[in-house]
């Protein structure tokens, strides 16, 4: 799946129930926390990810740095709004000052919570407001996230174990050196972007370039030296669009035909957003209520290579199935095996999801 989204901790869990078999969660925690050849960083579209921990360097030196720079320089003026230091040589100053206090701290291998870093680091005690006051995406926050989280798409520092139930987002910190055994070493920022772009065409191609440049986060000129070095092979779409796959792809049909299939996804889920343009395998209609109006999707059912519906979870954990009306009958009962299958997994545990869709909290599809 070329890496699967993590900032709802539930999803990672749930995207690997629906692809391997007999899978636990146990499996789940042991390749992020003991084997470590899953590991979590802030990459494309400034969004954590899991990542096969091979593919990191790649990430270090494109779509990583980029949020990076971009995160320095937001932690730059609001270090200067909060009068934290007085003119861009001392706000500098001030960051690396806190980074380097931060890395000390962390150097030892010992994963600590944010809170725990603040304990230790003073500087990044201080107070930022953010947002509009009106809004409710406006508070006082200490600017000990903003380091972290800087320090984090940079590639020096990298979330330990969860703190907390394995559904929850409770991250500890620990430096890259200390959890991986090796200080970061980004590929150069072209090689980078080729090696993400060859993943991706791997998982999900066909795609188009506005597919690609908007997973990536990044620019259509990035994108196109990408495909350029890569050799990517131009191919015609349904409905007339142009897309690309690598040249060992050109196959339209590898694999002979496929089974009907259903599967029961959860928010923002890699599949479904992997691509920008999902007519394909989404009715537009539909949009409205599977997504909402950042693009972030819900949980999702599926049938035969489309979302035909959601899936939520009663008061009792029990998995339910909100569908289309026009969905057939054998989907239905497969998709209600699932939503079995999927309950006795969950085995009581309640998923509690930040970007719950319109339709996840009730809204009817027309």
């Amino acid at each position: 799946m070329t890496v699967l989204h993590a900032t709802e901790a539930a999803t990672v869990h749930l995207a690997l129930w629906a692809r391997v078999e007999d899978l636990t969660v146990a499996d789940v925690d042991s390749a992020l926390y003991d084997d470590r050849s899953l590991v979590k960083q802030l990459a494309m579209r400034r969004t954590l990810f899991v990542f096969p921990r091979e593919l990191l360097p790649a990430a270090w030196g494109s779509a990583s740095a980029r949020v990076a720079a971009q995160q320095r320089a937001q932690l730059a003026k609001n270090v200067a709004a909060a009068g934290l230091a007085d003119g861009p040589e001392a706000v500098a100053g001030w960051i690396d000052d806190a980074a380097a206090a931060v890395l000390a701290v962390l150097d030892d291998g010992q994963a600590r919570t944010t809170r725990e870093v603040r304990d230790l680091v003073p500087a990044l005690e201080g107070r930022i407001s953010i947002g509009n006051p009106e809004t409710k995406w406006s508070g006082n926050f200490s600017v000990g996230a903003w380091v972290m989280t800087m320090l984090g798409a940079e590639g020096r520092v990298v979330r330990a174990a969860n703190a907390g139930h394995w559904r929850l987002n409770k991250p500890t910190w620990t430096s890259t050196r200390a959890w991986l055994g090796e200080d970061a070493v980004p590929l150069p920022g072209r090689d980078g972007y080729a090696e993400l772009v060859r993943r991706w065409l791997a998982t999900f191609g066909p795609g188009t370039e506005t597919d690609i440049v908007w997973w990536l986060g990044a620019t259509k000129t990035i994108v196109r030296h990408a495909l350029g070095d890569l050799g990517a092979v131009e191919v015609g779409l349904d409905g007339g669009a142009t897309g690309w796959v690598l040249p060992v792809d050109t196959d339209p049909s590898p694999g002979g035909p496929v089974e009907p299939w259903a599967a029961l996804l959860p928010t923002l889920d890699p599949t479904v957003m992997g691509w920008k343009e999902r007519a394909f395998y989404l009715d537009p209609a539909d949009t409205p209520y599977l997504f909402d109006s950042n693009g972030n999707a819900g949980n999702t059912a599926w049938w035969d290579g489309r979302i035909v519906g959601c899936w939520v979870q009663d008061d009792d954990a029990r998995v339910r199935l909100v569908l289309r009306d026009d969905v057939a009958a054998n989907a239905r009962r497969a998709l209600e095996l699932e939503a079995e299958r999927l309950t006795g997994w969950l085995d009581g545990t309640r998923i509690t999801n930040v970007y719950a869709s319109p339709q996840m909290r009730g809204a009817l599809l027309p």
